[in-house]
């Protein structure tokens, strides 16, 4: 999980690096594009895998929502520094709870409501509307972790049906898919440099990914989500030492805030998920 926070981070710092010359559709269809190679040690047992009709249009839904996301994220880059997008691309675990409530049916208790609550009022502190202007990445920010949050729902709808690795091809496929015609509306000649950037972007984001899924594999979220808040460190430090950025209390007040907001609802669920599976009384015994 460290190693997937680092590669994380990785892809920030080398999206901001990139910059806006690019524009953010073009810069996200390329990311996704080049990363399809690191597809191609598994093309052979996702080539025999035979998805039912309803899981193409969820693997294409979520795809289509995917790609709004990366594309506001990758704006956002551009915009804001990098510890405000660090610390509020954290609301997403939180839309993810609130969307569960809504659309799958999980009930939603007083103590997740309230932080729930907490988490919004974490990133109220690192808006501070009406005490500074909000910049349009701030916005887009809010709008990715949205769109990230539906696009977990949708994925953890089709993880529990399908093969996990499945689900990560059919998202890299979809997103490419979905950024076309976002992307040949604004699309300029791209520099050599520009290109090995996305390559590297690409191969950090892929990296991430299969570290996490192997983080998961080896331990219960509740010891490695907490490691994944490393990020935000990070990032701070990243944003002051290699790009100049101030580091701004309210942003890691907030981003500590939403942390402990979202490390609360990740013990909850893990609670929950051993009191389910947990026999009771006698039967713990023999």
């Amino acid at each position: 999980m460290l190693a997937a926070g680092l590669c994380f981070v990785a892809v920030t710092a080398l999206v901001k690096y990139l910059g806006d010359r690019v524009p953010a559709p073009q810069s996200a269809f390329l990311r996704y594009l080049l990363g399809l190679v690191f597809l191609l040690p598994a093309l052979r047992p996702l080539l025999r895998a035979r998805p039912t009709r309803r899981q193409h249009v969820l693997f294409g839904v979520r795809g289509l929502f995917h790609a709004m996301g990366v594309m506001l994220w990758f704006y956002a880059m551009t915009r804001i520094p990098l510890a405000e997008v660090t610390a509020m691309n954290y609301l997403s675990p939180v839309y993810v709870t609130v969307g569960a409530a809504l659309f799958l049916g999980e009930r939603l208790a007083l103590r997740r409501i309230g932080a729930v609550a907490v988490a919004l009022a974490g990133a109220m502190v690192i808006l501070r509307p009406g005490f500074r202007e909000l910049d349009p990445g701030h916005l887009a920010m809010l709008g990715t972790a949205a769109i990230f949050g539906a696009s977990y729902l949708l994925g953890k709808v089709v993880s529990d049906e399908t093969d996990p690795a499945l689900v990560v091809a059919m998202l890299s496929v979809w997103v490419t898919v979905g950024l076309v015609p976002f992307a040949a509306a604004v699309w300029i000649a791209p520099t050599l440099a520009e290109l090995g950037v996305l390559l590297a972007v690409a191969f950090f984001a892929t990296g991430g990914h299969y570290a996490m899924s192997l983080a998961f594999r080896a331990a219960p979220v509740t010891v490695t989500q907490p490691v994944t808040f490393l990020q935000l460190v990070w990032a701070v430090i990243l944003g002051a030492a290699v790009f100049g950025e101030a580091i701004d209390p309210f942003v890691v007040t907030g981003g500590l805030i939403i942390i402990g907001a979202v490390s609360f609802i990740t013990w909850r669920e893990a609670m929950l998920k051993r009191r389910a599976i947990t026999p009771a009384g006698p039967e713990t015994k023999g």
